[in-house]
């Protein structure tokens, strides 16, 4: 199958493109500004593994890299309750139509730049336990929308100082969401639609170039303002996908 039309690739490329600047300089958060965006033009059974090819590579080049400084206590309580909710999440998108996926999705993020915005911050370290949980629900939102990300750094911002030891963690988290969802993914199939493998290897340049540009910019810029930089858009494309398919 061709690639879409130029008037979609260009978008695409520069919401990627963008999405891993971010992603540089603070170790998550490309799906969740990606994912939103690209779904208004692109189906979301495409979206969904074409992103993840880019999560694998990102978390391989910052979370890996730094692997003597993650925190793997963390890590050992996230990873069987994050594979739980990741067979739950398959299931769900191979399962069910797009438009209440769509509508998810949109409710999801709006949800989350709720919580950003709006609820105060507290430095206090929260309980292990919270890792169930919150590594559950990112398991499931993990597969259905590659948006895992932002619940487990939830918890390990309560959880961790050192924000090195935070970017590591979080990305080599990242990375491990993106070895599992792989296989989930190639046994249902979703590499088997034609557009997917093209559509990323268009779109990869993109992707590690943002990465690359956001990586640079990690020690001079603070994350915390460029992060707050996209609500606007995280906004806008949550509204979009409610209206578009309620």
């Amino acid at each position: 199958m061709a690639l879409p039309s130029a008037a979609i690739l260009t978008p695409a490329a520069l919401t990627v493109a963008s999405a891993y600047v971010i992603y540089g300089m603070t170790g998550f958060g490309a799906s969740v500004v990606a994912v939103p965006v690209l779904t208004l033009f692109l189906p979301l059974r495409a979206v969904v593994p074409t992103m993840l090819v880019f999560d694998l590579l990102a978390g391989l080049l910052v979370g890996l890299r730094n692997r003597n400084i993650l925190a793997r206590a963390e890590i050992v309580r996230i990873v069987p309750f994050m594979l739980i909710g990741m067979v739950a999440g398959v299931t769900l998108l191979v399962g069910l139509p797009q438009r209440p996926l769509l509508l998810t999705l949109g409710s999801f993020v709006l949800a989350y730049v709720g919580w950003s915005l709006l609820l105060p911050r507290r430095k206090q370290t929260i309980s292990s336990r919270w890792a169930a949980p919150l590594a559950l629900a990112g398991g499931v939102f993990g597969a259905l929308f590659g948006t895992g990300g932002p619940l487990y750094v939830i918890y390990l911002t309560r959880r961790i100082q050192d924000p090195r030891i935070l970017r590591a963690t979080a990305s080599t988290l990242i990375f491990a969401s993106g070895v599992i969802r792989l296989g989930l993914f190639s046994a249902v199939g979703l590499y088997h639609q034609p557009v997917v493998l093209p559509l990323a290897a268009f779109l990869l340049p993109f992707a590690m170039g943002g990465l690359f540009v956001g990586s640079r910019l990690h020690h001079r810029l603070p994350a915390n303002r460029v992060i707050q930089a996209v609500w606007a858009v995280l906004v806008l494309s949550g509204l979009n996908l409610l209206w578009r398919n309620l």
